[in-house]
């Protein structure tokens, strides 16, 4: 007897923190997020983290296979204490 399997697919973001670590998150799955010491490791554990995720919100399937990847962009913006003249 066969099984169809369905495929979902995840847009995931990882990023190298300032300690050196990496961390990766899922941006349309709130609160799928991990880290890791080698980008390998942040693969795998992104990976687990998406399954759990997905297990326990069984509910609602989202899929990223339809979203188009845009792009991404650094914003600086200035803060602190500013004066006049």
């Amino acid at each position: 007897m066969k099984t169809k399997t369905d495929i979902l697919n995840y847009r995931v973001v990882i990023e190298q923190d300032e300690e050196g670590k990496y961390v990766a998150s899922v941006p349309t799955l709130q609160g799928c997020y991990t880290e890791g010491d080698t980008y390998e490791e942040v693969v795998e554990n992104i990976e687990d983290a998406i399954n759990l995720h997905v297990q326990t919100r069984n509910d609602i399937l989202i899929d990223d296979s339809q979203s188009v990847f845009v792009g991404i962009k650094n914003i600086s913006i200035p803060y602190g204490l500013f004066t006049t003249n």
